[in-house]
This record gives C-alpha cells, structure tokens and sequence, in this order.
C-alpha cells in the first residue's frame, strides 16, 4: 500500500470507558479518494472509531495520523483547524424542524461568520444541486421523505467544504428503494469530487455496493479488510456470520 494515498491511519489506538477497553491496539488506514466501510456488530467499537478519526476524542495510547502528520496530541486551535476537514452524516439526518431545508444546510457556514448571507446562499444552492435536490431551500424538514433528509444532511455536510467526509449508518431505516438512492448518492460523490469518505453500516448491500475497501470490526479489533470480493468470499466465521445475519436487512 502506498502510504502517500493514506489519508488517516490509527495505529495501535486504544481507548477505555470506565473499565470497558472499547478499542484494542486498533490498527486502520483510510485512503485518500477512496470510500472505506466500516462494518460491525453492537459494542464493536464503530461510534467511537468515528470520534477518534473527527477528533472529538484521544486514545489512551496509540497514534492517529493526518495525511502523514501525527496529531494525536493535538488541542485548542490546532484541534478545530483538524476537525474542519471532517464533515459528519448522521444516521437520522439530525436536521432542525424548525428551520427551511436551505437554514438546515447553511447552518455550519452562518455560525462560523466569515461569509456574508449571500454567500452563505450561493453555496446552499450549489451543495443541494449535487445532491439532486434544486430549488428546495424553502421547504421545511417535516415535509421531506426520510431519503430526501438523508440527502439534506449530506447537503449540510458538503457546504462545509470537507476533506473527508463520514456517514453514520446512511441507509438505516430506509425501504431498498431510497437506500438504493443514497448509495447512488454517495458514490456519485466519490467520483466527482474524489472525496474520502469512511462509512459505518451494518447494510451488507450498500457495504458491497459503495465500498472501495471493507474493514470488519470486533471487540475493538479490525479482525479483516479487504475489496468487496475479498470480503463476500472471507472464511472468518465472524466475518461469515455478520454478513449472514445483515444481508438483506437494510441495516436494520
């Protein structure tokens, strides 16, 4: 592998809750350009792996690297300089009833206030064209299909101009139809902006699908990685067995 197209790499990270050793010596790389997946049964470790990529936590040992850059130990300003090149989806999209579609997808931009309104509204309108949802600024969240929050909140996450950019279970919840939709929509956004995407989902049919690269976590552990192929044909019998019980669930 060659380490230049490495984007994030944890090595040997580990990180305890109260006594609960969550991740152990976990050992990952995510590369540049690419969609790596993330799969895993509950209490694997997957939300917490997320935190430690964002920033939001440290590791009680171990390292995380930037790009080749080892910013395990940062804090302050340096921290909130590194989590501006990560955007998060969230599993529920995580939108404000109470503001428009277009409010939702620029609230990152007004609260940071460097740009003036127009601006702000520019970039709303042009995050919303790529994800297939034009002239929709006004309409309220309440009145968008789940598929369609979906692809507001990756809307709202684009507009914050991401080097990389993580989706929390994408599909959950959705029928195969509109789970269809936002695969679609994730690879569509692979491909034109040549964006590192990382995703977490328990849909066997969106991992083969949208998957560059499949990282299988357990107890804390990645127990397996390989291509889509290399994965649908593992004989790791938990591998086997995760793929099994989750193919055709649409994550649920």
């Amino acid at each position: 592998m060659n380490t230049n197209n490495v984007e994030i790499e944890l090595q040997n990270a580990n990180k305890s809750f109260q006594g609960n050793h969550v991740l152990r010596n976990l050992n990952l790389k995510i590369l540049s350009g690419k969609t790596t997946v993330i799969m895993g049964g509950s209490g694997a470790g997957k939300t917490v792996l997320l935190k430690h990529i964002m920033g939001l936590l440290k590791p009680d040992s171990g390292k995380i690297f930037i790009k080749g850059e080892d910013v395990t130990a940062k804090t302050g300003e340096e921290l909130d300089k590194l989590r501006l090149r990560f955007a998060m989806v969230f599993q529920f999209a995580a939108l404000l009833n109470s503001l428009t579609v277009g409010e939702n997808v620029g609230l990152g931009l007004k609260e940071r206030g460097e740009l003036t309104q127009k601006e702000i509204d520019e970039i709303v309108d042009e995050k919303l064209r790529l994800v297939g949802l034009a002239g929709k600024q006004h309409i309220m969240p309440g009145e968008l299909s789940g598929g369609m929050k979906k692809r507001v909140g990756v809307a709202r996450a684009l507009a914050m101009n991401p080097e990389v950019i993580l989706y929390d279970e994408p599909t959950a919840g959705l029928d195969p139809f509109m789970a269809g939709n936002v695969d679609e929509l994730i690879l569509d956004l692979k491909n034109r902006l040549k964006m590192t995407s990382v995703v977490v989902t328990h849909d066997m049919n969106s991992a083969f699908y949208v998957g560059d690269r499949i990282c299988m976590l357990h107890e804390g552990r990645v127990i397996e990685e390989g291509t889509p192929e290399e994965i649908q044909s593992s004989i790791n019998p938990i591998t086997r067995q995760f793929i099994t019980r989750h193919s055709g669930t649409g994550g649920k």
